[in-house]
Protein backbone atom coordinates (compact mmCIF):
# COMPACT_ATOMS: atom_id res chain seq x y z
CA UNK A 1 0.00 0.00 0.00
CA UNK A 2 1.61 3.59 -0.92
CA UNK A 3 1.86 6.17 1.52
CA UNK A 4 -0.72 8.46 2.33
CA UNK A 5 0.36 11.93 1.39
CA UNK A 6 1.69 14.58 3.83
CA UNK A 7 -0.38 17.59 4.54
CA UNK A 8 0.82 21.43 5.02
CA UNK A 9 -1.35 24.16 5.64
CA UNK A 10 0.11 27.83 5.45
CA UNK A 11 -2.24 30.05 6.97
CA UNK A 12 -1.57 33.77 6.79
CA UNK A 13 -3.42 36.87 8.27
CA UNK A 14 -4.51 40.04 6.59
CA UNK A 15 -3.55 38.43 3.10
CA UNK A 16 -5.93 39.99 0.95
CA UNK A 17 -7.01 37.78 -2.75
CA UNK A 18 -6.10 40.60 -4.42
CA UNK A 19 -2.25 41.25 -3.12
CA UNK A 20 0.14 38.23 -5.01
CA UNK A 21 1.77 38.51 -8.27
CA UNK A 22 -0.13 35.54 -9.96
CA UNK A 23 -3.58 37.99 -8.93
CA UNK A 24 -2.63 40.60 -11.11
CA UNK A 25 -1.14 43.10 -8.65
CA UNK A 26 1.46 45.37 -9.56
CA UNK A 27 2.32 46.40 -6.66
CA UNK A 28 3.94 43.41 -5.22
CA UNK A 29 6.53 40.70 -6.70
CA UNK A 30 5.50 36.64 -5.26
CA UNK A 31 7.92 34.74 -6.99
CA UNK A 32 7.18 32.13 -4.66
CA UNK A 33 3.39 31.98 -4.70
CA UNK A 34 3.34 32.47 -8.06
CA UNK A 35 5.44 29.39 -8.42
CA UNK A 36 3.23 27.59 -6.17
CA UNK A 37 0.07 28.93 -8.10
CA UNK A 38 1.09 27.15 -11.37
CA UNK A 39 1.26 24.07 -9.53
CA UNK A 40 -2.28 24.75 -7.87
CA UNK A 41 -5.88 25.03 -8.28
CA UNK A 42 -6.42 28.43 -7.80
CA UNK A 43 -10.01 29.36 -6.21
CA UNK A 44 -10.37 32.98 -7.48
CA UNK A 45 -13.50 33.07 -5.45
CA UNK A 46 -12.77 31.70 -1.47
CA UNK A 47 -13.64 33.86 0.96
CA UNK A 48 -13.16 33.70 4.69
CA UNK A 49 -16.18 32.75 6.60
CA UNK A 50 -15.42 35.29 8.90
CA UNK A 51 -13.10 38.31 8.40
CA UNK A 52 -11.71 38.31 11.66
CA UNK A 53 -9.01 36.21 12.98
CA UNK A 54 -10.38 34.21 16.28
CA UNK A 55 -13.67 33.79 14.70
CA UNK A 56 -11.83 32.21 11.30
CA UNK A 57 -9.15 29.80 13.29
CA UNK A 58 -12.00 28.11 14.68
CA UNK A 59 -13.84 27.39 11.74
CA UNK A 60 -11.01 26.75 9.37
CA UNK A 61 -9.53 23.94 12.83
CA UNK A 62 -12.86 22.82 12.82
CA UNK A 63 -15.14 22.97 9.97
CA UNK A 64 -17.66 24.73 12.09
CA UNK A 65 -18.91 28.37 11.88
CA UNK A 66 -18.51 30.81 14.74
CA UNK A 67 -20.83 30.94 17.27
CA UNK A 68 -21.16 27.10 17.09
CA UNK A 69 -17.64 26.22 17.35
CA UNK A 70 -17.27 28.40 20.94
CA UNK A 71 -16.10 31.33 19.70
CA UNK A 72 -18.48 34.22 19.96
CA UNK A 73 -16.56 36.95 21.16
CA UNK A 74 -12.61 38.45 20.16
CA UNK A 75 -11.25 37.28 23.27
CA UNK A 76 -12.81 33.91 23.50
CA UNK A 77 -11.29 30.89 23.63
CA UNK A 78 -11.60 27.95 21.29
CA UNK A 79 -13.34 25.26 23.92
CA UNK A 80 -11.28 22.57 25.21
CA UNK A 81 -13.56 19.99 23.99
CA UNK A 82 -13.84 21.27 20.59
CA UNK A 83 -12.75 18.47 17.78
CA UNK A 84 -10.85 19.98 14.77
CA UNK A 85 -8.68 18.30 12.29
CA UNK A 86 -5.24 17.25 14.47
CA UNK A 87 -7.87 15.41 16.16
CA UNK A 88 -9.64 13.50 13.10
CA UNK A 89 -6.11 12.91 11.41
CA UNK A 90 -4.40 11.62 14.43
CA UNK A 91 -7.10 9.06 14.70
CA UNK A 92 -6.28 8.10 11.26
CA UNK A 93 -2.79 7.97 12.00
CA UNK A 94 -1.09 10.94 10.89
CA UNK A 95 1.53 13.16 12.60
CA UNK A 96 0.19 16.50 13.46
CA UNK A 97 2.29 19.49 14.19
CA UNK A 98 1.40 23.29 14.44
CA UNK A 99 3.89 26.38 14.45
CA UNK A 100 3.13 29.74 14.86
CA UNK A 101 0.75 32.35 15.56
CA UNK A 102 -2.62 30.68 17.76
CA UNK A 103 -4.78 33.20 18.14
CA UNK A 104 -7.48 31.22 20.29
CA UNK A 105 -5.95 31.04 23.84
CA UNK A 106 -7.69 32.61 26.68
CA UNK A 107 -6.59 36.02 26.87
CA UNK A 108 -6.56 38.86 29.62
CA UNK A 109 -8.59 41.24 27.83
CA UNK A 110 -6.83 43.99 29.86
CA UNK A 111 -3.43 43.21 29.08
CA UNK A 112 -1.79 45.03 25.48
CA UNK A 113 -2.52 43.73 22.41
CA UNK A 114 1.11 44.79 21.00
CA UNK A 115 4.02 43.51 22.75
CA UNK A 116 5.06 40.59 24.96
CA UNK A 117 2.57 40.03 27.21
CA UNK A 118 0.92 37.97 24.40
CA UNK A 119 3.68 37.00 23.17
CA UNK A 120 5.09 35.14 25.90
CA UNK A 121 1.63 33.89 27.58
CA UNK A 122 1.62 30.11 27.76
CA UNK A 123 -0.75 27.86 25.82
CA UNK A 124 -1.37 24.67 28.14
CA UNK A 125 -1.33 21.38 26.07
CA UNK A 126 -4.76 21.15 27.06
CA UNK A 127 -5.61 24.32 24.67
CA UNK A 128 -3.63 23.51 21.54
CA UNK A 129 -6.47 22.10 19.58
CA UNK A 130 -5.31 18.21 19.80
CA UNK A 131 -2.02 18.63 17.87
CA UNK A 132 0.18 16.34 18.67
CA UNK A 133 3.34 18.48 18.27
CA UNK A 134 2.97 22.35 19.16
CA UNK A 135 5.46 25.04 18.77
CA UNK A 136 4.26 28.68 18.70
CA UNK A 137 3.04 32.21 20.26
CA UNK A 138 -0.68 33.11 21.19
CA UNK A 139 -0.30 37.13 19.81
CA UNK A 140 1.40 39.88 20.21
CA UNK A 141 1.83 40.80 16.78
CA UNK A 142 5.78 41.27 17.31
CA UNK A 143 6.80 40.52 13.04
CA UNK A 144 9.91 40.35 14.16
CA UNK A 145 12.23 38.18 17.44
CA UNK A 146 8.76 36.30 18.03
CA UNK A 147 8.46 34.22 21.88
CA UNK A 148 7.99 30.71 20.76
CA UNK A 149 7.05 27.97 23.83
CA UNK A 150 5.45 24.69 23.38
CA UNK A 151 6.49 21.05 23.25
CA UNK A 152 9.43 21.06 23.53
CA UNK A 153 9.91 24.54 24.83
CA UNK A 154 8.33 24.63 28.04
CA UNK A 155 8.38 28.32 28.53
CA UNK A 156 8.57 31.21 26.15
CA UNK A 157 12.02 31.76 24.52
CA UNK A 158 12.92 34.41 21.68
CA UNK A 159 14.10 33.85 18.45
CA UNK A 160 16.10 36.69 16.80
CA UNK A 161 14.84 37.22 13.33
CA UNK A 162 11.93 38.26 11.15
CA UNK A 163 9.31 36.02 12.07
CA UNK A 164 7.87 34.56 9.11
CA UNK A 165 11.62 33.35 8.66
CA UNK A 166 12.07 31.55 12.14
CA UNK A 167 8.51 30.03 12.22
CA UNK A 168 9.19 28.63 8.77
CA UNK A 169 12.80 27.62 9.14
CA UNK A 170 12.09 25.67 12.54
CA UNK A 171 8.48 23.81 10.97
CA UNK A 172 10.49 22.79 7.45
CA UNK A 173 13.18 21.45 10.06
CA UNK A 174 10.51 19.72 11.99
CA UNK A 175 8.59 18.37 9.19
CA UNK A 176 11.74 17.07 7.33
CA UNK A 177 12.54 14.59 10.46
CA UNK A 178 9.15 13.38 10.03
CA UNK A 179 9.27 12.68 6.18
CA UNK A 180 11.68 9.95 7.56
CA UNK A 181 9.80 8.27 9.33
CA UNK A 182 6.81 5.26 8.71
CA UNK A 183 3.58 8.06 9.79
CA UNK A 184 2.64 10.75 7.19
CA UNK A 185 2.26 14.05 8.85
CA UNK A 186 -0.07 16.87 9.22
CA UNK A 187 1.06 20.16 9.75
CA UNK A 188 -0.36 23.83 9.93
CA UNK A 189 2.04 26.71 9.63
CA UNK A 190 0.40 30.13 11.07
CA UNK A 191 2.03 33.41 9.77
CA UNK A 192 1.36 36.60 11.40
CA UNK A 193 2.78 38.64 8.27
CA UNK A 194 1.33 40.71 6.56
CA UNK A 195 -0.61 41.67 10.18
CA UNK A 196 0.42 44.97 11.34
CA UNK A 197 2.50 46.93 12.53
CA UNK A 198 2.91 47.48 8.50
CA UNK A 199 5.85 50.00 9.68
CA UNK A 200 7.84 46.69 11.15
CA UNK A 201 11.24 45.75 9.80
CA UNK A 202 10.54 43.29 6.50
CA UNK A 203 13.28 40.91 6.51
CA UNK A 204 15.56 43.54 4.80
CA UNK A 205 13.00 44.91 2.30
CA UNK A 206 12.46 48.28 1.53
CA UNK A 207 9.26 49.43 1.80
CA UNK A 208 7.83 51.14 -1.64
CA UNK A 209 7.41 54.85 -2.06
CA UNK A 210 3.51 55.58 -0.84
CA UNK A 211 3.48 57.88 -3.88
CA UNK A 212 4.19 54.68 -6.27
CA UNK A 213 1.71 52.72 -4.64
CA UNK A 214 -1.50 51.87 -7.30
CA UNK A 215 -4.73 51.90 -5.67
CA UNK A 216 -7.81 50.52 -6.57
CA UNK A 217 -10.27 52.94 -7.45
CA UNK A 218 -13.07 52.25 -4.60
CA UNK A 219 -9.85 53.41 -2.66
CA UNK A 220 -11.06 57.69 -2.23
CA UNK A 221 -8.67 60.10 -3.47
CA UNK A 222 -7.82 63.23 -2.05
CA UNK A 223 -8.28 63.25 1.28
CA UNK A 224 -7.12 61.23 4.54
CA UNK A 225 -7.86 57.97 3.48
CA UNK A 226 -5.66 57.95 0.15
CA UNK A 227 -3.18 59.00 2.23
CA UNK A 228 -3.23 56.68 5.02
CA UNK A 229 -3.78 53.59 2.44
CA UNK A 230 -0.42 54.66 0.67
CA UNK A 231 1.05 54.62 3.73
CA UNK A 232 -0.14 51.31 5.03
CA UNK A 233 0.20 49.71 1.99
CA UNK A 234 3.70 50.65 1.43
CA UNK A 235 4.83 48.52 4.33
CA UNK A 236 2.31 46.03 4.20
CA UNK A 237 3.86 44.52 0.35
CA UNK A 238 7.72 44.43 2.06
CA UNK A 239 5.88 41.98 4.57
CA UNK A 240 4.10 40.03 2.03
CA UNK A 241 7.33 39.86 0.05
CA UNK A 242 9.43 38.92 2.91
CA UNK A 243 6.73 36.37 4.03
CA UNK A 244 6.98 35.00 0.22
CA UNK A 245 10.67 34.48 0.41
CA UNK A 246 9.99 32.43 3.92
CA UNK A 247 7.02 30.38 2.12
CA UNK A 248 9.18 29.47 -0.84
CA UNK A 249 12.28 28.21 1.26
CA UNK A 250 9.01 26.46 3.71
CA UNK A 251 8.13 24.77 0.19
CA UNK A 252 11.48 23.85 -0.90
CA UNK A 253 11.93 21.59 2.12
CA UNK A 254 8.91 19.70 2.34
CA UNK A 255 9.12 18.76 -1.19
CA UNK A 256 7.25 18.29 -4.63
CA UNK A 257 4.96 15.07 -3.07
CA UNK A 258 3.44 17.38 -0.43
CA UNK A 259 0.02 18.72 -0.84
CA UNK A 260 0.30 21.88 -0.07
CA UNK A 261 -2.60 24.70 1.10
CA UNK A 262 -2.03 28.68 1.29
CA UNK A 263 -4.35 31.26 2.63
CA UNK A 264 -5.07 33.63 5.07
CA UNK A 265 -7.62 33.94 7.74
CA UNK A 266 -8.72 37.35 6.61
CA UNK A 267 -8.10 40.29 4.50
CA UNK A 268 -7.27 44.13 5.47
CA UNK A 269 -9.52 47.21 3.41
CA UNK A 270 -6.82 49.33 3.38
CA UNK A 271 -8.97 52.55 2.63
CA UNK A 272 -11.24 50.45 -0.18
CA UNK A 273 -15.09 52.57 0.16
CA UNK A 274 -12.83 54.82 3.11
CA UNK A 275 -12.15 51.94 5.62
CA UNK A 276 -9.27 50.16 7.16
CA UNK A 277 -8.71 46.87 8.68
CA UNK A 278 -10.60 43.73 8.66
CA UNK A 279 -14.48 42.77 9.66
CA UNK A 280 -16.17 44.22 6.95
CA UNK A 281 -18.14 42.44 4.95
CA UNK A 282 -16.22 43.80 1.73
CA UNK A 283 -13.91 41.90 -0.61
CA UNK A 284 -11.00 42.98 0.76
CA UNK A 285 -11.89 41.93 3.71
CA UNK A 286 -13.64 38.89 3.02
CA UNK A 287 -11.91 37.36 0.14
CA UNK A 288 -8.44 35.49 0.58
CA UNK A 289 -5.67 33.96 -1.89
CA UNK A 290 -6.48 29.53 -1.97
CA UNK A 291 -4.16 27.77 -3.21
CA UNK A 292 -3.98 24.18 -3.15
CA UNK A 293 -1.57 21.77 -4.93
CA UNK A 294 -1.92 18.24 -5.11
CA UNK A 295 0.56 16.12 -6.75
CA UNK A 296 -1.51 14.71 -9.79
CA UNK A 297 -3.85 17.08 -9.99
CA UNK A 298 -3.67 19.41 -12.98
CA UNK A 299 -3.18 23.22 -12.07
CA UNK A 300 -6.30 24.96 -12.98
CA UNK A 301 -8.58 28.35 -11.88
CA UNK A 302 -11.87 27.45 -10.18
CA UNK A 303 -13.97 30.11 -9.74
CA UNK A 304 -16.72 27.65 -7.08
CA UNK A 305 -18.15 29.79 -4.04
CA UNK A 306 -15.26 27.88 -1.81
CA UNK A 307 -14.71 28.98 1.99
CA UNK A 308 -11.85 28.43 4.30
CA UNK A 309 -14.68 26.33 6.65
CA UNK A 310 -14.42 23.53 3.37
CA UNK A 311 -10.48 23.10 4.04
CA UNK A 312 -10.60 20.13 6.54
CA UNK A 313 -13.45 18.36 4.74
CA UNK A 314 -11.00 18.50 2.15
CA UNK A 315 -7.97 17.52 3.99
CA UNK A 316 -9.91 14.55 5.39
CA UNK A 317 -10.81 13.43 1.57
CA UNK A 318 -6.98 13.21 0.52
CA UNK A 319 -6.03 11.62 4.13
CA UNK A 320 -8.27 8.81 3.43
CA UNK A 321 -7.02 9.06 -0.05
CA UNK A 322 -9.88 10.30 -1.89
CA UNK A 323 -10.69 14.08 -3.68
CA UNK A 324 -13.13 16.47 -2.40
CA UNK A 325 -16.40 16.44 -3.91
CA UNK A 326 -16.04 20.17 -4.89
CA UNK A 327 -17.48 23.59 -3.74
CA UNK A 328 -21.05 24.08 -3.29
CA UNK A 329 -23.28 27.18 -4.91
CA UNK A 330 -22.82 29.47 -2.41
CA UNK A 331 -21.18 30.03 1.06
CA UNK A 332 -21.70 31.91 4.38
CA UNK A 333 -19.58 34.83 5.61
CA UNK A 334 -21.06 36.97 9.37
CA UNK A 335 -19.54 38.80 11.61
CA UNK A 336 -20.58 37.05 15.08
CA UNK A 337 -20.25 40.17 17.32
CA UNK A 338 -18.36 43.28 17.06
CA UNK A 339 -14.97 43.59 18.17
CA UNK A 340 -14.60 47.02 20.32
CA UNK A 341 -11.31 48.01 18.12
CA UNK A 342 -10.17 51.06 16.75
CA UNK A 343 -11.49 50.99 12.89
CA UNK A 344 -12.76 47.71 12.89
CA UNK A 345 -16.43 47.04 11.39
CA UNK A 346 -19.53 48.92 13.58
CA UNK A 347 -21.65 46.36 13.36
CA UNK A 348 -23.12 42.07 13.69
CA UNK A 349 -23.63 40.75 10.32
CA UNK A 350 -24.43 37.95 8.47
CA UNK A 351 -25.00 37.05 4.93
CA UNK A 352 -23.87 34.77 1.75
CA UNK A 353 -21.82 34.91 -1.00
CA UNK A 354 -21.63 33.04 -4.72
CA UNK A 355 -19.26 33.82 -7.45
CA UNK A 356 -21.27 36.66 -8.92
CA UNK A 357 -23.41 37.95 -5.87
CA UNK A 358 -23.03 38.87 -1.95
CA UNK A 359 -26.24 40.21 0.01
CA UNK A 360 -24.98 40.78 3.76
CA UNK A 361 -27.75 41.39 6.29
CA UNK A 362 -28.20 43.26 9.54
CA UNK A 363 -28.08 41.68 13.06
CA UNK A 364 -31.96 42.37 12.68
CA UNK A 365 -32.69 40.44 9.41
CA UNK A 366 -32.75 43.83 7.21
CA UNK A 367 -30.91 43.69 3.89
CA UNK A 368 -27.53 46.30 4.32
CA UNK A 369 -25.47 45.26 1.41
CA UNK A 370 -26.28 43.78 -2.50
CA UNK A 371 -23.93 43.33 -4.65
CA UNK A 372 -23.54 41.93 -8.32
CA UNK A 373 -20.12 41.00 -8.39
CA UNK A 374 -20.14 39.80 -11.68
CA UNK A 375 -20.39 43.71 -13.24
CA UNK A 376 -19.15 45.28 -10.10
CA UNK A 377 -16.24 43.65 -8.70
CA UNK A 378 -14.92 47.11 -6.48
CA UNK A 379 -18.79 46.98 -5.11
CA UNK A 380 -19.72 50.58 -5.70
CA UNK A 381 -23.11 49.95 -6.24
CA UNK A 382 -24.93 49.05 -3.26
CA UNK A 383 -28.16 47.30 -4.71
CA UNK A 384 -29.77 46.69 -1.50
CA UNK A 385 -32.73 48.98 -1.93
CA UNK A 386 -33.82 48.01 -5.85
CA UNK A 387 -37.00 47.66 -6.78
CA UNK A 388 -35.59 44.96 -9.39
CA UNK A 389 -33.19 42.75 -7.36
CA UNK A 390 -35.82 42.42 -4.39
CA UNK A 391 -36.81 39.03 -5.31
CA UNK A 392 -33.23 37.69 -5.99
CA UNK A 393 -32.23 39.08 -2.61
CA UNK A 394 -35.24 37.64 -0.82
CA UNK A 395 -34.31 34.09 -2.55
CA UNK A 396 -30.26 34.56 -1.36
CA UNK A 397 -32.14 35.76 2.48
CA UNK A 398 -33.49 32.45 3.21
CA UNK A 399 -29.95 31.02 2.87
CA UNK A 400 -28.32 33.54 5.11
CA UNK A 401 -28.99 31.50 8.36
Amino acid sequence: MSRRPNILWIVTTQWRASACGYAGDPNVRTPALDALAAQSVNYTQAVTPHPFGPFARAAVLTGVLSPANGVVDYFDALPVSARTIAHDLGERGYATAFFGKWGLASRDPQAPLVGEAHARMLVPPEARGGFGFWEGFESGFLLNDPWLHGTRLPVSEIFLGYQSDVVCERSATWLGTQTLGEKPWFGVVSLEAPHPPYAAPAAGLAARAPEEIILSANVPRGGEAEAKARAELSGYYAHIEATDRAIGRLLAAVGPDTIVVFSSVHGDMHGAHGFFRKGWPHEESVRVPLLVRVAGVAARRDEGAVSLADVPTMTRAWAGGAEWAGPPVMTRISMPSVVALPQQCDRVWRGVRTPSRKLVLNADGSPWLFFDLQNDSAEMNNLAGSPAHAGEIARLRVSCG
